[in-house]
C-alpha cells in the first residue's frame, strides 16, 4: 500500500491504495465517486473514460501509480447541476435510454469539443467510435455534441 495524494475535480484527495489499483477503483471504491462505470475492463469500450490533464482516458486501465500530480476529472466534476453544454445537449436531444455509457461518452465528447470546438460528423464519428452503447444511440450522441459545439 502507498499514500497518493490526488487532485480530483479540483480538490485534493488522499487514498492509501496499491500502486497497480486502477483510477476506476480508486474512484469508484476510495473516492465514492460512482459515476464513472465498469465496463469491459479492458479499455475498450469507453465507459469508464476521466479527463487526465482534459485528455480523455480510460480509467479501467490506469494505474494510480501514473497519475502523480495530473489533475483528474469525473463526470461529477463537469458540474454540480448538468449545466455543462454537453450535459444539457444531451437531455435536449435525450440520448439517454439505459444510460450506463453516458458518463464516459459525455467525457469523451467535452475533450473532443475542448480540443475541436467546431468539429466535422467524420471527427465526432473518429472520437467516439471509441465509446461503445449498447443501446444504439449513436445518432443522438453525434445531434447531441452538434448541438453543445454551438453553445
Amino acid at each position: 500500500m502507498a499514500k497518493y495524494n490526488l487532485k480530483v475535480n479540483g480538490k485534493m484527495r488522499s487514498v492509501d491504495v496499491d500502486p497497480t489499483t486502477p483510477m476506476l477503483w480508486v474512484l469508484r471504491d476510495h473516492l465514492n465517486l460512482v459515476g464513472t462505470k465498469y465496463g469491459c475492463g479492458i479499455a475498450m469500450c469507453g465507459a469508464c473514460t476521466v479527463h487526465l490533464n482534459g485528455m480523455a482516458m480510460r480509467s479501467c486501465q490506469l494505474p494510480v501509480s501514473m497519475v502523480g500530480t495530473q489533475e483528474i476529472t469525473t463526470i461529477e466534476g463537469l458540474s454540480e447541476d448538468a449545466s455543462h453544454p454537453v450535459q444539457k445537449a444531451w437531455l435536449d436531444h435525450d440520448v439517454a435510454q439505459c444510460g450506463y455509457c453516458q458518463s464516459g461518452q459525455i467525457m469523451s465528447a467535452v475533450a473532443l469539443l475542448k480540443n475541436n470546438p467546431n468539429p466535422s460528423d467524420e471527427d465526432i464519428e473518429a472520437t467516439m467510435s471509441g465509446n461503445i452503447c449498447r443501446c444504439g444511440t449513436y445518432l443522438r450522441i453525434k445531434e447531441a455534441i452538434k448541438t453543445a459545439a454551438k453553445n
